[in-house]
């Protein structure tokens, strides 16, 4: 073991060694780039404006761009780069228009394109992966506090992926659907595309007379790997950094009309029995910045099935939240170990949250029923509120639970906020009421142009466990044009238990560092190096080392998107209880030195096929592992994608091999952007289940559907068969 122990010290001294090595390098190609100049300083140019005509005129929305109406409206183009040739103009020009009337505004893009054969479009799914494909996007601050945002972003072929955006681009929430109509149409000089989006999809203050809304707007050509803005923003910025963005001037006297929608469901699901249900939704815009979302014996039955996983360590895993009602405005409730965008913190809500809406409505992953509930989320001046309140039903061992949740945001310095939160969860076993109550209160914290610091405290109570009960964190992070550097400090106590929150270690103190390095780097078709050493210290209350990991890692960025990676792993692990993996492998208690070697690989995602590989070798606790990760992607056309997922880990543990592997198919096929399909089939050979899911979607009007989804369970791939269903829901969207 002393043996092990040296190599693994002699591996990581010898990393950071090329890593020291890497880093003078690429200083010395920074200093160089110092003196190369380019036409404009992104970040600090001035931001531009942009007016919007009023028309009388009807807007036919076709992709044409005929009307006499768009040729007198303001035209905005001039894009900069930010990505390859961060600074330098579009090498593709955009030219934007911008109308309204009493209903609408109306945006209107020609995208030119010198090469329009050679355009790359992903999917015509909803929400398509927008990285992989030509894109025209258009983000809006309507309350103009150059921080949150409704998000637009287009593909040549009108797809769609819209969203909302909290707190200067630290919290998308991409699972938020507006009602806009869109068509697109490619011809022999690009593509154009024209939009409407109702008034009563945004929010606005409309006692406003002269609106000012905060707006940009972005362009990608995928085969050249180049992002475009027209306000411009720097390599590692996103269209929705609403503190670097333009601004629209020009729309006056327009109203946000009743702002609601009510939308029922009627569904019929067949398993062990047949089940009929009616249920809906009610969104209610009650101020132009307060919204009351109100659901009945709500329904979750289209929702895609969880990808699985395999625990290879002895803490729980986190799945994330994938249900519209909670994902909405799930920015606002957002509260614990938050990643700030392009700073390695080294830990994230995958870590603590204190809100996790997944122990809502499921019990170990599988559905419990909803009786209702409602959401109430807004602004009113700096502050932001968010209220909470679901009932769910009991059945068999599971009780009657209701879920209260308060979240109140204040803005601090523009770039800043701090708030508080409160959660209850009420259990009824029998008439016998268990209470679990949770609250905290966080500051998230932006000083200068580069320095974020956050941090927060929380605790928890319940009827049985009142002391050791809390959670404490404090942040740093700094990230400049070539360096950045992070640590923090977080406590989590013994009994801390939020019941509606997820935490994936208790009774630790764990200190973290790091320092890594990210500039442009001129050499071949090296786009930049990302190199970086990292470290956890964990130890338990009374201060004894029960974690430690260390990792010297960097990563080499391509022109064309793909991506190679070298990473060392040492660790050292107390495991102070034994814990089991599959059913042929346990761990037994003990003091554990070992380590491993990871080569990754990630091809261009814009290719029609697409790799990411890993490859782990090195030691597991007192045995050694070795995995393969693949994930392929194909893609024939923009109208069929699929993609393969595999995790092979052989381990060998007491001179006998257990394999922890996981298999995954899915396969999505769109007619067009309203009718679509999808496989999906997964494999865990440690549970030996197998499972299937095939869903049937015709959106047949904007934000309502037909679903038709078959769900199956097997023991092994194509054993006894576990359990079977088939639901159908219908939904109808209706604006009041």
């Amino acid at each position: 073991m002393k043996v092990i122990m040296k190599i693994q010290k002699l591996f990581i001294k010898g990393l950071i060694g090329l890593f020291i090595f890497i880093f003078n390098f690429i200083y010395a190609q920074a200093e160089s780039n110092k003196y190369t100049e380019i036409p404009i300083n992104v970040n600090t140019t001035e931001r531009p404006t942009a007016y919007a005509s009023k028309t009388s005129e009807e807007i036919i929305i076709d992709g044409e761009i005929t009307e006499p109406a768009w040729a007198s409206a303001d035209s905005i183009g001039d894009f900069i780069q930010a990505v390859l040739k961060e600074g330098y103009p579009a090498t593709e020009p955009t030219l934007v228009r911008i109308l309204y009337d009493e209903k609408n505004i109306y945006i209107s893009a020609i995208c030119y394109d010198s090469e329009p054969d050679k355009l790359v479009i992903e999917s015509l799914n909803q929400d398509f992966e927008t990285h992989n494909s030509d894109v025209f996007a258009v983000t809006f601050d309507t309350f103009f506090d150059r921080s949150n945002a409704f998000m637009f972003l287009f593909n040549p072929m009108g797809a769609i992926k819209d969203g909302q955006v909290f707190n200067d681009s630290r919290n998308p929430n991409l699972a938020w659907e507006g009602v806009i109509d869109v068509k697109t149409k490619i011809h022999e000089q690009g593509w154009n595309i024209e939009i409407a989006i109702p008034f009563s999809t945004l929010r606005f203050d409309s006692s406003i007379d002269e609106q000012k809304w905060g707006m940009n707007f972005l362009r990608r050509v995928r085969r050249k790997n180049e992002d475009s803005y027209w306000s411009p923003l720097p390599r590692r910025g996103r269209v929705h950094k609403m503190s670097k963005a333009g601004t629209l001037l020009g729309i006056n006297g327009i109203k946000s009309g009743k702002n609601l929608t009510v939308k029922p469901f009627t569904s019929f699901s067949k398993t062990s029995s047949s089940k009929s249900d009616l249920g809906g939704d009610i969104k209610w815009g009650i101020t132009p910045s307060i919204t009351l979302d109100l659901t009945v014996n709500t329904d979750f039955s289209q929702v895609e099935s969880d990808r699985q996983q395999i625990n290879l360590d002895r803490f729980p895993l986190f799945f994330p939240e994938k249900r519209d009602f909670f994902i909405e405005n799930a920015g606002l409730f957002t509260f614990g170990d938050i990643s700030e965008r392009n700073y390695r913190m080294g830990s994230s809500l995958k870590k603590f949250s204190l809100f996790h809406s997944r122990r809502i409505g499921l019990d170990s992953g599988n559905p419990v029923p909803i009786n209702g509930g409602g959401r109430m989320t807004g602004k009113f001046g700096k502050y932001e509120l968010g209220l909470i309140g679901i009932s769910s039903r009991g059945e068999n061992e599971i009780p009657d639970e209701n879920f209260n949740v308060f979240r109140l945001r204040r803005s601090l310095f523009g770039k800043s906020d701090m708030g508080v939160m409160y959660i209850n969860r009420s259990s009824d076993f029998g008439g016998n009421i268990n209470n679990n109550n949770s609250y905290g209160i966080d500051a998230n914290l932006k000083f200068f142009k580069n320095l974020v610091v956050s941090t927060y405290y929380a605790a928890s109570e319940d009827t049985l466990l009142k002391s050791d009960n809390s959670v404490s964190r404090l942040s740093v992070g700094w990230r400049g044009d070539i360096w950045d550097i992070s640590g923090f400090y977080k406590r989590v106590g013994e009994n801390f238990n939020p019941d509606v929150g997820f935490i994936d270690r208790k009774g630790v103190n764990h200190a973290y560092a790091t320092i890594g390095g990210h500039p442009p780097v001129k050499f071949g078709n090296l786009f930049k190096l990302n190199p970086y050493i990292e470290s956890h210290y964990v130890t338990d209350n009374s201060s004894t080392l029960v974690t430690q990991t260390n990792v010297a890692s960097i990563n080499f960025h391509y022109k064309d998107g793909s991506v190679f990676g070298i990473k060392g792993v040492s660790r050292f692990e107390v495991v102070s209880a034994p814990f089991s993996v599959g059913e042929d492998l346990e761990v037994t208690a003990g003091n554990y030195n070992f380590g491993e070697f990871i080569v990754s690989y990630r091809s261009n995602a814009s290719l029609p096929f697409f790799a990411n590989i890993k490859l782990f070798n090195g030691s597991y606790f007192a045995g050694k592992k070795k995995t393969i990760s693949l994930n392929l992607a194909a893609r024939a056309g923009y109208k069929l994608t699929s993609q393969l997922t595999s995790s092979y880990n052989e381990i060998t543990y007491n001179s006998q091999k257990v394999y922890a592997n996981l298999y995954g198919l899915k396969v999505k096929y769109s007619y067009s952007t309203n009718l679509h399909g999808l496989l999906y089939y997964q494999f865990n050979a440690i549970t030996d289940e197998s499972s299937t899911n095939i869903r049937f979607n015709f959106m047949h009007s904007p934000l309502s559907d037909l679903f038709i989804i078959y769900s199956e369970r097997r023991k092994g791939i194509d054993g006894v068969q576990i359990d079977q269903g088939v639901a159908i829901k219908f939904t109808k969207l209706f604006s009041l």
